[in-house]
C-alpha cells in the first residue's frame, strides 16, 4: 500500500539488484517547478534501505519538496567508492524524470545524514562521479549534510579499513576536494552526538568558507546522532528547527 505521498516505488536506476528508489512526490503536482531532494539515508556504509528514509521522504513531500530515495550498495556486497558511483546514478535519473514527478531539474538537492551525509557531499566535491554521469556540481542547487563524518571517520568500527582500504582513503573525504566550486550547503551537527564528532561540521565548514563557498552551519543544542533527523518527523518536534531550516535553505536556492 502506497503512502499518500508516494508516488512511485522500486523504479530501477541501474541494472543491480539494489539500484532500485522510491519517489515522494506532493499530493498535487499542478506546480511542475518543485524542488528536489535525494535523501540518502544513514547505516555505517554497511546496513539501511531506503524504507528507512521513509518518515524524512514524507516530511519534505509534506513541504512541497518531490524526494527521491535510494538505495545504494553497501558493504560487504561493495566497498568505496561503489556506493557513490550508485548515487552518482541516482541522482542522473532524478534530473533525467525529475520532471514526471512535477520536480525541476535544475532544483535538485543531495541530502543526507550520518554516511548518508559522506555520501551527498563527496558527490557535491570530488566532480568524477557526476561527471562519469555526465553531470557536473553545478547541476546541483544544494547539499544538505545531517551528522555527518565530513573530516575525519570513526576509528572504532572494525569495518572501516575494508570499506575504505588505506591506499583509497586520501580520496574519501569531501573536505579534500573543496575548490571553491562547491553548490550552497546546509551543514547541521547536533551537540550531543557521540557517534559522529561534530567538530567534523566545523572542519568542513572552514574549508568552505576558506574557498569562499556558500554555506550555512546549524548547531541543534541537545540533539544527539539519530534525535537530528528523527526530529524532522517526530509529532513531538512539530514545530522542529531541523526541518524548518532544511526548508528554509531549499526556498532559498
Amino acid at each position: 500500500m502506497r503512502d499518500h505521498n508516494e508516488q512511485a516505488s522500486g523504479i530501477a536506476y541501474g541494472e543491480g539488484r539494489l539500484q532500485k528508489l522510491d519517489v515522494y512526490a506532493p499530493d498535487s503536482r499542478a506546480d511542475a517547478n518543485r524542488p528536489v531532494v535525494v535523501y540518502f539515508y544513514g547505516g555505517a556504509w554497511q546496513s539501511g534501505s531506503r524504507a528507512d528514509s521513509r518518515a524524512v521522504a514524507q516530511a519534505l513531500a509534506a513541504q512541497g519538496i518531490v524526494t527521491v530515495t535510494p538505495d545504494c550498495r553497501n558493504y560487504p556486497a561493495t566497498i568505496f567508492p561503489g556506493f557513490l558511483d550508485d548515487a552518482a546514478a541516482a541522482v542522473r535519473w532524478t534530473r533525467d524524470h525529475a520532471r514526471e514527478f512535477g520536480g525541476n531539474p535544475d532544483r535538485i538537492f543531495v541530502m543526507g545524514h550520518s554516511s548518508g551525509a559522506h555520501i551527498a557531499a563527496m558527490i557535491a566535491t570530488d566532480p568524477r562521479y557526476l561527471a562519469a554521469q555526465g553531470m557536473s556540481k553545478r547541476s546541483l542547487a544544494g547539499m544538505i549534510g545531517l551528522a555527518g563524518p565530513y573530516a575525519a571517520f570513526q576509528t572504532t568500527d572494525p569495518h572501516m579499513d575494508e570499506i575504505f582500504p588505506a591506499a583509497l582513503r586520501p580520496r574519501a573525504l569531501p573536505v579534500a576536494f573543496v575548490t571553491g566550486d562547491e553548490p550552497a550547503m546546509l551543514l547541521g551537527a547536533g551537540t550531543a552526538d557521540t557517534d559522529v564528532d561534530p567538530r567534523n561540521s566545523d572542519l568542513f565548514a572552514e574549508a568552505l568558507r576558506a574557498h569562499h563557498d556558500n554555506v550555512e552551519l546549524k548547531r541543534y543544542p541537545g540533539l544527539g546522532h539519530e534525535t537530528i533527523v528523527k526530529s524532522m518527523f517526530s509529532p513531538r518536534d512539530a514545530s522542529s528547527p531541523v526541518l524548518a531550516d532544511v526548508t528554509a535553505f531549499i526556498a532559498a536556492h
